[in-house]
């Protein structure tokens, strides 16, 4: 089963993961330093969520997108994804045996019109002992996005 992805700034994760908790209906699938994230079934979403500095975050829905994603079920869906999204023009970064977001991941990042980082990616390994730092921990990207899921995507 695919599900999409939702990553989202939030500057207070506790009270961040009560009010989605509660709006999903379901506790954290990952919990780490500044980070957690939900798998929720219906409707099939993975909801992540990456504390940030207010000063970085700011308010409202402007502040809130850290980047998108599709998740799959496989490295040959990754790949199906990258030649279509190749295929159709679209300019396309591969990163392969990654650890992000506490993960080990394939993945393939494209961006829309107006600049929104997407990636299509597999959890190869849920729990690596190589796992990335919290994103609150790491250097922002120059845009200010996190460095653990869109570093690669700003390149």
């Amino acid at each position: 089963m695919s599900r999409i992805q939702l990553a989202i700034d939030v500057s207070d994760l506790e009270a961040s993961i009560t009010f989605y908790s509660t709006l999903l209906g379901v506790e954290p699938h990952k919990r780490r330093p500044g980070y957690a994230n939900f798998v929720v079934e219906d409707p099939a979403l993975k909801l992540v969520l990456i504390e940030q500095p207010a000063e970085h975050r700011g308010s409202g829905a402007a502040g809130a997108l850290n980047h998108l994603g599709i998740e799959v079920t496989d490295a040959v869906a990754v790949d199906a994804h990258r030649e279509r999204l190749t295929a159709a023009g679209l300019a396309t970064f591969d990163e392969n045996d990654t650890t992000c977001c506490y993960a080990r991941q394939d993945k393939v990042w494209v961006h829309d019109p107006a600049g929104a980082p997407w990636e299509v990616y597999v959890v190869t390994d849920d729990d690596p002992a190589d796992a990335s730092p919290p994103a609150s921990q790491i250097p922002l990207a120059p845009s200010g996005q996190s460095a653990c899921c869109t570093q690669a995507a700003q390149r």
